[in-house]
């Protein structure tokens, strides 16, 4: 299973990959990434390559990833390319007529991707007061919701106990159910 995973600085991108390494290594499965932090501090591009399985290189080359968590959607729109035919993506997004665009759409047809949008900050704003530094849990619970990926909403959930800072394990779970949530059919 071949992700990627980005958005802008303090999205919380990294931890979202920890988690995900954390599961695999439990079930004893193969890990490997690399992440490209660019200007991570300012509000900048950041993308985390992330493998697990039997690889031998971190990247992800275009059109081989199985999955895109965009944690923002211009990053989304950017990073595309890297999902294979039939390949799908959570989108986080704060402007649902930027995927209505023609050639965009065109681009998803040809290549049968799948999106799965996801207004993480409204939810984060209604049920969180705002507080945007969940949205990565969030996704990753949109994840589980939209039944894609190689892990489960119980597993997600035992790992962010695990790695969680103590004081924010609570919200992190009430988080992620409220991604679930929000995509579960």
């Amino acid at each position: 299973m071949q992700y990627v995973i980005v958005g802008i600085g303090g999205q919380g991108i990294l931890f979202s990959s920890r988690v995900l390494g954390h599961i695999a290594l439990s079930k004893g499965e193969r890990v490997m990434g690399s992440e490209v932090h660019g200007m991570a501090q300012r509000g900048g591009s950041v993308i985390s390559h992330f493998k697990i399985g039997k690889y031998s290189s971190p990247l992800v080359k275009a059109k081989e990833a199985d999955v895109l968590l965009a944690f923002d959607q211009n990053e989304a729109i950017r990073n595309l390319h890297f999902l294979k035919p039939g390949g799908k993506a959570i989108i986080n997004v704060h402007a649902p007529e930027a995927l209505e665009n023609p050639n965009l759409k065109r681009f998803l047809e040809e290549r049968s991707i799948e999106l799965y949008p996801i207004k993480g900050y409204e939810i984060l704003k209604e049920h969180m007061n705002g507080r945007f530094l969940f949205l990565n849990v969030l996704i990753l619970g949109a994840m589980c919701g939209a039944g894609i990926g190689s892990v489960t909403l119980e597993e997600v959930k035992k790992a962010i106990e695990e790695l969680a800072p103590p004081k924010y394990v609570e919200a992190n779970l009430k988080v992620v159910d409220l991604g679930y949530g929000a995509m579960a059919k």
